[in-house]
Order: C-alpha cells, then sequence, then structure tokens
C-alpha cells in the first residue's frame, strides 16, 4: 500500500480492480482543511485518461510492473514479431496492443514492453523516431517558411503530414506519441 503523499508520475496503481498509471500529480495543501491530491491516470489496458482526487487518509495499492527492451524484428497479418534483448527469445504481440505506433515501427528498432504478472500491458517506442519519406509530392521552390503541410509516406508505410519544403528521400524526426513531424534530420 502506498500514500497519497508517495504518489508520483510513472507509478502503478490498481484502482477499482483496473490499473493504471499515474501520468501527472498535484499534491495540494490548503490553509483550511485537510491535504489532497489531484492526480491523472492512465488505464493501462484500454488507454483513458481520467482525473482523480485523493484525500490524506486514502491509502492505493501499489503495483509491480516488469519492463523488458524488445527488439522488432518483422509483422505479418495480425502480429509483430520482436526478440528480447537480454534472452533473445521471440515473443509475438498483437497489433491492436501496438496501435498507431505500427506506423513509426522500423526492423531492429528497440521498444520497451511493460508487464504485470507476465501479462503484457503496454508498450512504449522511442519518443522520437528518424524515418525516410519514401514519397510524397514535390514542394514547390520558396515554400521554406509559408504555412501549409501535406501527406508524406514514410520508410514503414505510415503517412504523417509534413512542411510544403520537405522532399521525398528527406530524413525527418517524428513525435511517436503524437505522430506529428518535428524537423529534417541531415543523413
Amino acid at each position: 500500500m502506498v500514500g497519497i503523499n508517495e504518489l508520483k508520475s510513472g507509478l502503478v496503481i490498481r484502482l477499482e480492480n483496473k490499473l493504471f498509471t499515474v501520468i501527472g500529480c498535484d499534491h495540494v495543501k490548503p490553509g483550511k482543511g485537510a491535504a489532497f491530491v489531484r492526480t491523472r491516470l492512465k488505464n493501462l489496458e484500454t488507454g483513458s485518461v481520467l482525473d482523480r482526487t485523493f484525500r490524506a487518509s486514502d491509502k492505493l495499492e501499489d503495483i509491480y510492473i516488469e519492463e523488458k527492451t524488445l527488439q522488432y524484428l518483422y509483422a505479418d497479418d495480425t502480429t509483430l514479431h520482436f526478440m528480447d534483448v537480454e534472452t533473445y527469445e521471440q515473443q509475438t504481440i498483437p497489433r491492436s496492443i501496438v496501435g498507431d505506433g505500427i506506423n513509426f515501427l522500423k526492423e531492429n528498432m528497440e521498444i520497451t514492453a511493460v508487464y504485470h504478472e507476465h501479462r503484457l500491458l503496454t508498450v512504449a517506442l522511442p519518443i522520437t523516431v528518424n524515418l525516410v519519406i519514401t514519397e510524397t509530392d514535390p514542394g514547390l521552390k520558396g515554400d521554406t517558411a509559408k504555412a501549409g503541410n501535406k501527406p508524406a509516406v514514410l520508410e514503414t508505410g505510415g503517412t504523417v503530414q509534413v512542411p510544403l519544403f520537405v522532399q521525398s528521400g528527406d530524413k525527418i524526426k517524428i513525435d511517436t506519441r503524437t505522430g506529428s513531424y518535428i524537423e529534417r534530420v541531415s543523413s
């Protein structure tokens, strides 16, 4: 059990028989009354986020999770195949667990898999990845500062919106959390 004064971002707790990770917490000590904590919790199974306030007397069950580094090997129709970098064992993960992150997975890329009691909860890609654009409309000369975006197909098959000046063959940095273009990078 953990008291509310020990809550911090990244902690995994059990609440109403569901597992949540704390993605934000604000400890409040009002002038009158008891202290409390406002939290933002993310459900590890559904990905939904909820706001919850806890009083000083509340106790929460903290959960032990195990993180493993896995290396992406290849994909088939319904699953993705990974290798545990420590044991070299191959593991299959349903595409649904990776979600939209599959658009940014490149062979040999390492991800973090989160387990609880030997059950996979979620996977986390690196925050940013560098990928090559394989196809996009040609940019116009002078389109270096003008606002506007166009779709670009990545080497992984995913699509992102990029500024008009980005060309096919350019390597770009992408935020995997939002799927958005960050910057063009040198090869």
